[in-house]
């Protein structure tokens, strides 16, 4: 496998979702039980270049990421291995990292694999965390599950999509992690990650994991507010709110006509620039957003108050009198 086919992070181009909580550690917690997982032996992994971390501490959420790598129709258990490999090789070759970034991968064939070492030992412990490399910022609080594949207009096949429900809610059983706390890359990074399609199947994974775990989870947990992905060709009200927020940042090039264009996302690019983000990549996502997006009164003027105005426009919300983190991602997704 090449190098330049484990490139994920070229198309995963990850602000948290607001979603009810975990579980309290120790509370007590359905069991589900586990999908086939192969370790790092099994599909010939090389020794870490240092000593993993654990922490004596429970994640508290599930990241679901794709690799952005082909859709393969070869589903074969030797694909898988490879894909394991190459994601290793890559993460370790190029990146410098200690070893796969991510605690687990499943295959389009639907084979769950150990993507860290130790990921499997210490998820069947259910009282600690490895510390993986998959997003900056989480990578102590949540498990990060890679899902082989682009998923931008395609669905995943459907053995890996139903691994991926039964591997989450093994993971959410043994950890006593809430099913609403199942994201994606994009809420919590500036990324397309994972996907479009993927993405907005989420809602419909957190359903059907607590399905599993005889919790059910009734609308507004399912599909709650989160920070919307904006690219180039974007169009409408939340583009408009961007622009605003963006001219409030200091970006005071950036026209308010609410479409995404490509001198936009050449401001958004030295926005990110400023602020040091980790990708620089002109998509405003789940690491832009909480930057952008700062708190604002009504009667303050601004253009932070236009941003709102033009949120609450398209929306059936009232406008509220204080906009923080939680106001500014409900205004947002009531938008879209």
């Amino acid at each position: 496998m090449s190098a330049a086919r484990i490139t994920r992070r070229s198309l995963l181009v990850g602000g948290a979702a607001l979603l009810a909580g975990a579980a309290l550690p120790g509370t007590a917690h359905a069991a589900a039980p586990a999908p086939p997982i192969l370790d790092c032996a099994a599909w010939g992994a090389r020794p870490n270049s240092r000593i993993v971390n654990v922490v004596t501490q429970r994640p508290v959420k599930i990241l679901v990421h794709h690799t952005a790598t082909p859709n393969v129709v070869d589903l074969s258990r030797g694909a898988a291995d490879s894909l394991a490999r190459g994601i290793q090789n890559f993460h370790m070759d190029r990146r410098g990292w200690l070893d796969s970034g991510q605690h687990f991968t499943i295959s389009r064939g639907g084979f769950v694999l150990e993507g860290r070492h130790r990921s499997l030992e210490v998820l069947r412990g259910g009282r600690q965390q490895v510390e993986g490399a998959h997003c900056t910022g989480q990578n102590f609080v949540a498990v990060g599950i890679e899902n082989e594949g682009t998923y931008t207009d395609t669905e995943p096949t459907g053995v890996l999509w139903d691994r991926l429900r039964e591997m989450c809610a093994y993971i959410c059983g043994q950890y006593g992690i809430a099913p609403t706390e199942i994201y994606g890359h994009r809420d919590f990074k500036d990324t397309l990650c994972p996907g479009d399609v993927l993405y907005g199947m989420l809602p419909r994974l957190r359903g059907e994991v607590g399905d599993a775990l005889g919790r059910r989870v009734e609308g507004s947990s399912v599909r709650a507010a989160s920070w919307p992905v904006l690219r180039e060709d974007d169009r409408g009200p939340v583009v408009r709110a961007a622009q605003h927020l963006l001219r409030a940042a200091g970006r005071t090039e950036v026209a308010v006509d609410g479409a995404f264009s490509a001198p936009m996302a050449e401001s958004v690019r030295r926005f990110q620039a400023d602020h040091a983000t980790e990708e620089v990549n002109g998509i405003i996502g789940g690491e832009s957003w909480p930057l952008l997006a700062a708190p604002v009164r009504a009667g303050e003027g601004g253009e932070a108050e236009q941003a709102v105005e033009a949120l609450v426009a398209s929306s059936s919300m009232r406008p509220p009198s204080t906009v923080g983190r939680q106001e500014w991602m409900q205004l947002l997704t009531a938008a879209r």
